[in-house]
């Protein structure tokens, strides 16, 4: 099937089977394990955002405190009453 996608005259059949074939131990990797990245992609997500809010602070201890209170989803309610 490989050879049949980069010989193949379609631009992004090539580039699909250039895709698979540098990839292809994390493929197996998958049906071996079922594991994805997919939990690191959403913390980076969150230390991305974290890293965009903390812009302009001097240190980066106060990156990492947004990024613990992004992450942690932390709840502060105000007793009132």
């Amino acid at each position: 099937m490989y050879w049949w996608l980069v010989h193949s005259r379609l631009g992004p059949m090539q580039e699909l089977g250039r895709t698979i074939k540098a990839h292809w131990e994390e493929i197996l990797n998958y049906f071996a394990h079922r594991r994805t990245n997919g939990v690191l992609e959403a913390i980076n997500g969150l230390v991305q955002a974290a890293r965009l809010k903390a812009r302009g602070y001097r240190n980066v201890e106060n990156l990492i405190t947004i990024v613990y209170l992004i992450a942690g989803k932390l709840r502060f309610e105000t007793c009132m009453g």
